[in-house]
């Protein structure tokens, strides 16, 4: 298990923008070879898929309603994944997870909840219409 710290999330009007962050400021371990997941849970509803990024940062998953809106990224020097966010819509309204693989480079990006083996304690994203 990795401490997984979000950041980043708040209210914006719908079309407008926010930039997730989640940091594991206390691994120590090499972060560069685990993919990094985003998940969300609106209330009632159960986890979902957002996005994840293969630990080469050479390939990425998105679910079908963020493709094209939302941008994986991360920075392995400071141990960072983020989750840019464009063109906000008030359905994308949920608690945001960020997860570590429980695999080390692994051969394909997952995207099964049950793939990561630590999660951040989430970050709150509210749209507004």
């Amino acid at each position: 298990q990795v401490k997984l710290v979000e950041s980043g999330g708040g209210l914006v009007q719908a079309g407008g923008s926010l930039r997730l962050s989640c940091a594991a400021p206390e691994f120590t371990g090499p972060f560069s070879e685990f993919a990094m997941g985003w998940f969300r849970q609106a209330p009632g509803k159960e986890r979902e898929f957002v996005a994840a990024i293969k630990w080469s940062d050479d390939a990425w998953q998105y679910m079908d309603s963020v493709k094209g809106r939302f941008t994986i990224s991360r920075d392995s020097s400071k141990n960072t994944v983020y989750l840019q966010m464009n063109s906000l819509k008030p359905e994308d309204t949920a608690i945001y997870f960020c997860a570590k693989d429980r695999q080390r480079r692994r051969s394909f990006v997952p995207t099964a909840i049950g793939a990561f083996n630590s999660w951040g304690q989430g970050t709150q994203v509210t749209v507004s219409s």
